[in-house]
């Protein structure tokens, strides 16, 4: 049995539309961003989808140096229960990350490496 299955891939950026025009030029499919521009969403033609965040402190990392910049984006996995679920991730070796606001209808954790996800409710 699985706790989540994988939502949308979530790449942080200084300008979201930009990107998205880029791996929409690469890839094909639709872009939709919301009013502000601070979310895009691009679904490609096979109905995948990856999604754009803007993030006003982004440093782009200096590949193939892992000791810097070395997170560049962050997983949203869709749940149907997201306490069931928080306590499974919780029991695999994540760490809470946000949890300032418990009615929101997601929670930010670190994976036993470090790498932020959200759990997304669905």
């Amino acid at each position: 049995m699985t706790l989540a299955e994988l939502g949308v891939v979530v790449l942080d950026c200084p300008d979201p539309r930009a990107l998205a025009g880029f791996y929409a030029e690469l890839l094909g499919g639709t872009v939709e961003a919301d009013a502000e521009g601070d979310w895009v969403d691009l679904t490609t033609p096979d109905d995948r989808a990856l999604a754009f965040q803007a993030s006003p402190g982004f440093v782009a990392p200096e590949w193939p140096r892992a000791d810097r910049n070395a997170q560049q984006f962050h997983l949203d996995l869709t749940v149907a229960d997201l306490d069931a679920a928080e306590k499974g991730v919780l029991a695999l070796g994540a760490k809470p990350l946000d949890t300032d606001d418990r009615s929101r209808g997601w929670r930010v954790y670190a994976d036993p490496a470090g790498h932020p996800f959200c759990l997304c409710a669905c």
